[in-house]
């Protein structure tokens, strides 16, 4: 997969970014080429070398089909959690790495639902906040809107499926 300076990016578990920069550097004696991202949440800037890009996962923004899809999915009744909270982490854990949207849906949604019978661990908090952002940000960028608006979009459809997003739990929790 080929990148250009200005496309913007998802780099998996760390989000939107853009990239900023192709440069060839000298490894050793071996020159190689890299992309430099700065990811949107917090201004991070990563160097990613051209011959990983597969390896790490970096891809292009979802298409408005693909949103379409995790919206239709996320509206939809049921979806399928593991009872074991150790295989259910390693598994939305896997998922998360993916970098795929739809697999972080996924792992939204089976959080959500969880969190509705009781309530969710310390981890599965942040791993719920962390997808809730990943969701929301991607939404926003492909649709060229406003994150506020992208996740009026993942509210809407949640709803249909009797679930709530919640709000970030985890800043909920550092300000009380």
């Amino acid at each position: 997969m080929s990148f250009q300076v200005g496309d913007k990016i998802v780099y998996p578990n760390h989000g939107v970014g853009i990239i900023e920069q192709i440069n060839n550097w000298n490894v050793g004696v071996t020159p190689q080429r890299f992309y430099l991202l700065k990811i949107y949440a917090n201004s991070l800037r990563v160097m990613i070398p051209y011959a990983k890009v597969n390896t790490v996962g970096l891809r292009h923004i979802v298409k408005s089909k693909e949103v379409s899809q995790i919206l239709t999915y996320l509206a939809r009744g049921e979806c399928e959690n593991h009872k074991d909270w150790k295989y259910r982490f390693k598994e939305n854990s896997e998922k998360m790495r993916t970098g795929c949207l739809l697999q972080v849906a996924e792992v939204l949604k089976s959080l959500l639902v969880i969190s509705q019978a009781k309530e969710l661990s310390f981890r599965e908090r942040k791993m719920l906040d962390r997808a809730r952002y990943l969701l929301i940000s991607e939404l926003a960028v492909a649709k060229g809107t406003a994150e506020d608006t992208a996740e009026t979009l993942l509210t809407k459809a949640l709803l249909k499926a009797q679930l709530k997003l919640i709000p970030n739990s985890m800043a909920m929790s550092a300000s009380v």
